[in-house]
């Protein structure tokens, strides 16, 4: 995998976050959801400058659309699979501080399936 399409997964997490967001009736997913959509973001555009500042650009940024969304836990699952099944594909292992952001990605899903699972 490629950082344009990696960066692209990442866009595509924050598109369906927002639209089950916007759909909800549980507060404390609605909530849940906002804060991973407006982190990841941040997290998406950390990624992808320092990754530029290392490699040189990236070239246009994949946009996916997404197969399944009607399970949120479960979108939020697959798509932290394909991050973490790729990362050292798209980064190399040794290279710390890329790595280090894509650590700081990996943590939002966590904490944001934590709180869909047990507090909404």
């Amino acid at each position: 995998m490629k950082a344009c399409d990696f960066v692209g997964l990442l866009f595509l997490a924050r598109d369906v976050a927002h639209s089950v967001h916007l759909n909800t009736r549980s507060f404390s997913k609605h909530t849940a959801l906002n804060i991973f959509y407006d982190r990841i973001i941040g997290a998406a555009d950390d990624f992808a400058e320092a990754y530029q500042g290392r490699h040189g650009l990236m070239g246009p940024i994949t946009l996916h659309s997404a197969k399944k969304t009607a399970n949120i836990i479960e979108f939020l699952e697959d798509s932290l699979k394909e991050i973490e099944d790729a990362r050292y594909e798209v980064v190399d292992k040794s290279d710390s501080s890329l790595q280090q952001l894509i650590d700081n990605i990996i943590e939002i899903y966590l904490r944001t399936l934590y709180k869909l699972r047990f507090l909404a």
